[in-house]
């Protein structure tokens, strides 16, 4: 799992955001290492879901300001994803970093 601030940074989270882009190599080159053994390596780069952690921390009004959809997604949306990257019809995506944030970036 990555975050979308791997992809358009965070203010005051440097940290964060540097270790979630570091994530994002990581899975390109372990992409290519692996894609020989059948293995593929993907990464997800939520934005924001809904939780009790992120309801503390973004009102609907930011929410509005920063999301295109004007919502958060939902972890039930996120499971999905991840259900298909390990499922059989996606046996040929490898190396990919794929954003669900409600068009965010």
């Amino acid at each position: 799992m990555s975050s979308v601030a791997a992809v358009a940074g965070n203010r005051g989270q440097a940290n964060y955001a540097a270790a979630k882009a570091g994530l994002h190599g990581a899975t390109k080159s372990l992409a290519l290492e692996l894609a020989s053994r059948g293995i593929t390596v993907n990464a997800i780069a939520p934005g924001i879901i809904a939780s009790p952690m992120s309801d503390a921390v973004f009102s609907q009004e930011t929410i509005n300001q920063l999301v295109p959809m004007k919502r958060a997604g939902t972890p039930d949306e996120v499971a999905g994803l991840a259900a298909f990257l390990v499922s059989d019809a996606a046996s040929y995506m490898s190396g990919q970093v794929i954003s669900i944030n409600g068009a965010m970036i």
